[in-house]
């Protein structure tokens, strides 16, 4: 939302009840999107431990007592702990659900029928419920049963064997991209059953994998493959695309940038730069580079150029350069410049949280950004079966049921000890 923006609306999920049954990263991040978006999510966790994303790094505090994993995900929900084995757990569970608009989990497939919390179970109490289900591989299908993570994922997809430098091992990509991914589309996806439920009254199980994300997301790699008979797969090519010349990394005096020259009169603009500025003469002139076919043909021949131009000077002075001829590039930054980037700070993309135990927290802000709401989260992440009482009474439990159900470890609070 831009400084000049008013609240003039409510929040586009206002009214939404939301009940967060997932750990980790790709269910918690639809939550909080969700959140975000003016729903009401209920956070629940198993007792004792709690969401593994709890136990997971960076941890701050006395005693790494808080996971910033953990406040980054569930920021702006209610936290629920609940004992659903025992039957007064799985009562009180159903009629939270029978209240609620979506369901969402991230757990393998049938592992939550038979707590009773399957979408067969669920909708037939509740039809107009929207189920929402991520799991590695979804719930049909060979591999159905197995367990993942968004690591395996990215191996599968045949993502993870596009990147790195040929001949060595693909590296990490170092954030989570099928579960990221696969969690926004769940967001779209819940939206869109809630918008249908409109016309319909009905709910219905989405079926979310995060491989079948990750393979959507070839926007190149699979047409390549099937429109050429299956002649031609995608290798390792380090720094650049080589079907893209000029689209890459290189290498400055100081550090790294990227160049995106990869269109025509993009290409045209920078070569006259490089030819202009120490480049070997006739390079902007000769046209086995003025088109995309051209240009990835000769590539090596290009960049036998490019490397040694941009090598031979500062990060600053090469961006200063292209910017000047409206070619698009960027420095590859550090976190930290990240988080001091005039353009990031000016689009609200970091947090400040109020947290009664840490003080000001800063975390990653959603990227939604709406003329007449703001979805930034200002609530932190609950504790361990924070809202308990709160959740249960509105359930229409009395205080002394809920006193003996937090007795008896039917509801359980960060504070009980195991």
């Amino acid at each position: 939302m831009s400084a000049a923006a008013e609240n003039t609306q409510p929040l586009p999920l206002a009214g939404i009840r939301v009940i967060d049954y997932s750990h980790f990263l790709a269910g918690p991040y639809v939550g909080r999107c969700l959140a975000g978006l003016g729903a009401e999510v209920i956070k629940v966790e198993r007792p004792g431990s709690g969401d593994a994303g709890r136990h997971h790094a960076f941890f701050v505090g006395e005693d790494d007592a808080y996971s910033g994993y953990f406040l980054q995900l569930n920021m702006g929900k209610q936290g629920l702990s609940v004992n659903t084995k025992d039957p007064r757990g799985k009562v009180l569970m159903h009629k939270l659900v029978d209240s609620a608009d979506v369901f969402i989990e991230n757990y393998r497939p049938g592992a939550l029928d038979k707590l009773g919390l399957g979408y067969a179970e669920l909708s037939a109490r509740n039809p107009g419920l929207v189920y929402c289900s991520i799991s590695a591989y979804g719930h049909t299908g060979p591999d159905a049963h197995r367990a993942g993570f968004g690591l395996i994922a990215e191996a599968k997809s045949g993502i993870m064997q596009m990147v790195g430098t040929p001949g060595e091992p693909p590296p990490l990509l170092r954030i989570s991209l099928g579960d990221m991914y696969t969690g926004i589309h769940a967001v779209a996806a819940i939206n869109a059953a809630l918008l249908g439920r409109t016309r319909t009254g009905k709910g219905q199980h989405i079926d979310m994998a995060l491989y079948d994300t990750l393979v959507s997301m070839h926007e190149y790699a699979v047409q390549c493959y099937t429109l050429s008979g299956g002649q031609v797969l995608p290798e390792q090519t380090g720094h650049d695309m080589p079907t893209s010349t000029l689209y890459g990394v290189f290498r400055a005096a100081d550090g790294d940038l990227v160049i995106a020259a990869q269109v025509d009169d993009a290409w045209k603009r920078f070569a006259a730069l490089v030819e202009a500025h120490g480049g070997p003469a006739g390079f902007s002139a000769d046209t086995r580079f003025h088109t995309s076919t051209g240009r990835n043909a000769n590539r090596l021949e290009i960049l036998s150029v490019v490397k040694p131009w941009v090598a031979s000077r500062q990060v600053a002075d090469v961006l200063a350069l292209l910017d000047g001829i409206d070619v698009p590039c960027a420095k590859v930054q550090r976190i930290d410049e990240v988080l001091a980037d005039p353009q990031i700070q000016a689009r609200g993309m970091v947090v400040e949280q109020e947290h009664p135990v840490l003080g000001k927290i800063r975390l990653p802000n959603l990227p939604f950004k709406f003329s007449d709401c703001d979805t930034t989260i200002r609530q932190v992440a609950p504790d361990l079966g924070q809202h308990n009482a709160e959740i249960a009474a509105a359930l229409g439990y009395s205080t002394d049921e809920i006193a003996q159900m937090q007795a008896d470890g039917v509801l359980y609070t960060k504070e009980m000890k195991q």
